[in-house]
């Protein structure tokens, strides 16, 4: 059995380790709530744009776009979003399991945007070619910075850098619930969702002015900007929950080593206490 030193010592330490998680579970609780309101108040935009892109096509018959089609190179790109820092339980190996684990995203045949340095180093550790990093953009995420971001893929799209282009990201749901999903954004194609239109509105086709194909050079920007926003405003807040959570669990774990190591000090204890009594009347009785 330990000493009564070493329990002790043993038992600072983990009550100094709760206090840590207590503090981070609390920052995360604050941080969490900003993000959760900022993901809400932004998806109707986001939902309304998907949408007017998707209604677009399904009311415009067959259109000739470089959006539209695949790129001239079978590689395919990914932005993957994850967080620049890690104790936040399984968040940021269940987005690179989406490329680390499907042979569909194997190395040779994937280039990679990342934001989040999590994401990067183990992208970089299976061998993952880096196109681009923008890690920072995380901590204070803004809309222009997606829009810079959408500018640089779209770019590379049209170089031939890349036929197809993906956001890799999670969902955020709920406090507890969040899904990590890997998103198609480009080729831009028609949602399942388009077949149930009545008949009447397929037949109303749209006209564009002054052309279909400015008017997509328009919007395709903003449609994959969007895309790229809402990933990564929703990211956030799935991180922040997250980590939330495992501290959550990292203190109820901490609380019970803590009972576990005082019935341990106290056993040790009572078992010193027994045995100085016992020397005591063995020496009494030699005594005597």
């Amino acid at each position: 059995m330990a000493s009564m030193r070493d329990i002790q010592r043993r038992k600072v330490s983990v009550q100094s380790t709760e206090q840590i998680t207590k503090a981070m579970k609390l920052v995360a609780t604050v941080k969490l709530q900003k993000a959760r309101t900022r993901a809400e108040k932004a998806k109707p935009y986001f939902n309304n744009m998907y949408e007017t892109v998707q209604e677009m096509l399904s009311r415009s018959g067959n259109i000739e776009h470089k959006f539209l089609k695949p790129g001239a190179s079978d590689k395919k790109a990914v932005i993957v979003i994850t967080g620049n820092r890690g104790l936040a339980g399984g968040y940021n190996n269940n987005v690179t399991k989406l490329l680390t684990k499907n042979p569909e995203f194997s190395k040779d045949k994937v280039v990679a945007y990342i934001l989040g340095r999590k994401g990067r180093e183990t992208l970089s550790r299976y061998g993952y070619e880096i196109k681009g990093d923008y890690s920072e953009v995380i901590n204070e995420p803004m809309y222009r910075d997606a829009m810079e971001i959408g500018a640089k893929v779209l770019k590379d799209f049209e170089n031939g850098e890349f036929g197809e282009l993906y956001i890799a990201y999670t969902v955020f749901k709920n406090t507890v619930s969040h899904i990590p999903t890997m998103l198609k954004v480009l080729p831009v194609s028609k949602d399942e969702g388009t077949e149930n239109m009545t008949k009447s509105d397929k037949l109303t086709l749209m006209n564009f002015e002054p052309g279909e194909e400015e008017a997509l050079d328009l919007i395709i920007p903003k449609y994959v900007s969007s895309l790229i926003y809402g990933a990564i405003i929703e990211a956030v807040a799935s991180e922040n929950g997250a980590r939330m959570a495992a501290m959550d669990s990292a203190t109820s774990n901490a609380d019970e080593m803590i009972a576990e190591l005082s019935l341990m000090y106290n056993r040790a204890r009572q078992s010193s206490i027994t045995q100085e009594l016992t020397e005591i009347i063995a020496g009494a009785e030699a005594i005597s």
